[in-house]
Parts: structure tokens; sequence; C-alpha cells
């Protein structure tokens, strides 16, 4: 059952809230990012690849305080909005200087805005967070990131349908996750989200016919077939997502030309797009 909707008028008193954290870059995690990618580890030193900072910044809440979707549970530094389904919508980076395994790393959050409004399945629910990432005295990327939130499944719902697509990509790569990939990343993400790797929940609980990709791992493996295409850096990335994509079945990451950068998208075996992407370089 949704818990009361939180009052618009209260939840504005959360934007401005500011959080500040610190990590270690250190050389174990990203060899084992390198090994989920098939890449060879990197060096010391080395620059971190596009989205590599997500293996950054794990959620720290106890067993205790989690909900029973395995996400921290409401409260703390996000506000409740009183609708329990969580899953992160989209995000926009800019990247301004290289972060570079061997030396810590600072993450300010800020909470820069807080929707609620009507939608098809119910309420739906806004959490935009501007992130900056500062190492060595240099601010290394800026992020905005989407976590939108849903009241829960209901018997006969269904995810939304992927959205028409180009008809042709000027490169594409086909891929098919599996459970093992997507525990590997839940692993290294400190990814408790039962949907990622539990089948009777995401099927059961949240209404999913398997389990679910991550978005963000999607559009990780979109950046790097994004940097693989026009074979330079990518000075920003942004994307967002449409539709779930399923583990064990194929999805196809395509990319082509647009203006000075790239437009990605990766569907499934439906086709049309499940999460799309604008690169710049």
């Amino acid at each position: 059952m949704t818990r009361m909707l939180q009052d618009p008028d209260q939840l504005q008193s959360y934007i401005g809230r500011r959080e500040t954290r610190q990590d270690a870059v250190e050389p174990g995690i990203f060899h084992r990012a390198a090994a989920l990618f098939d890449q060879p580890p990197p060096g010391p030193g080395a620059a971190l690849p596009e989205l590599w900072h997500w293996f950054l910044f794990p959620p720290e809440a106890g067993q205790s305080l989690l909900g029973p979707d395995g996400h921290p549970a409401p409260g703390g530094f996000l506000p409740d909005l009183g609708l329990p389904r969580r899953m992160w919508g989209g995000s926009g980076v800019t990247f301004h200087h290289p972060l570079h395994i061997g030396a810590p790393v600072t993450r300010e959050s800020v909470i820069e805005k807080i929707d609620l409004k009507p939608a098809r399945s119910g309420h739906l629910g806004i959490i935009r967070l501007r992130h900056s990432l500062h190492q060595e005295g240099h601010l290394c990327l800026t992020e905005l990131q989407d976590l939108v939130y849903r009241e829960a499944a209901q018997p006969g719902d269904r995810p939304a349908p992927p959205q028409p697509g180009p008809h042709r990509a000027d490169r594409q790569r086909l891929f098919t996750p599996d459970p093992v990939f997507l525990f590997r990343y839940s692993a290294l993400t400190w990814n408790a989200h039962r949907i990622h790797y539990d089948r009777p929940w995401a099927t059961g609980v949240e209404g999913y016919r398997d389990l679910v990709v991550h978005g963000p791992l999607t559009a990780t493996l979109l950046a790097a077939h994004g940097r693989e295409t026009c074979g330079k850096p990518l000075t920003s990335f942004r994307f967002r997502g449409l539709s779930p994509l399923f583990c064990n079945e194929p999805l196809s990451l395509n990319a082509t030309a647009k203006g000075p950068g790239l437009h990605l998208w990766a569907s499934g075996p439906a086709g049309g797009m499940s999460l799309t992407a604008e690169a710049e370089v």
C-alpha cells in the first residue's frame, strides 16, 4: 500500500539540502569492473573510462535500514515522497577533467528540484540531484541525476513499451545480459535492489517479466560504444530510461552521428528505444 504523499510545500524545504562524501579511487574495484567488461585492468594513475565514477560512493545504509525491495528506506538526505518504487530515470554528465586511480575524490551533492505529479499509473515523483566530483583540486565532472518514484505495482500493471527509434544505426553491437552479469554489477555498485537479482520479486511483486537490466549499466555500455564509435573521449553524456530491458534477452547498442556528437540508444528484442542518450566529443 502506498504511504500518504508528502505535502508539496513541505518538500520544498528539502531543496538546497547538501551532502558531501569522500571515497578512494582504489585499483581493486576498478580491476573488478574491468573484469566485468572483459577489459584489461587499469594501471596506477590511469584515467577512468566514462561513467565509471558510478562505482564510487556506494550506498552505506545498514542492513536494518533497507526497505523490502532492497533500496535504503526513505528518509535521510532524500525526502520520503510516500511513493515506494524508486528507479534511476536518467542523468546528464559533463566531463571536465579525468578522474585518476590512486587519489581520493570528493562528491558534493545538492537537491535541486522535487516534483510530484499525476501519471498514467498513479502519482509520480522526481527528485533531481546535482553532483560535483573533485579530485586533487580539479572539478572532474558534474552530473544532474533524476530519481523517479512511483506507486506500488498493481496486478496487471505492465511496464511502458519501447519508443519508436531510428530505422538504422551507423554502428551496432549485440549483447545478451545474463543473471551472472547483472549480479556482478549489483555487487560492484553495492546495489541491493531486488529487481536485478531476485526473479520471484521482480516478476511476482514488481510485475516485470524477468530480472531487469540496470539503467546505469546500459548507459555505461552505451557510453563505451559511443567512445569506440567516435574514437575520442566524450565531453558530455546524457541518458534517459524509457522502458526496461530484461535479463536473457538480446539487446543492441546503437550509435549514429548527430552533429558534432552521437545519438545512442539501446533496444530490446522488440526494437524501438528502451534507453536513449546523446554524447558530445
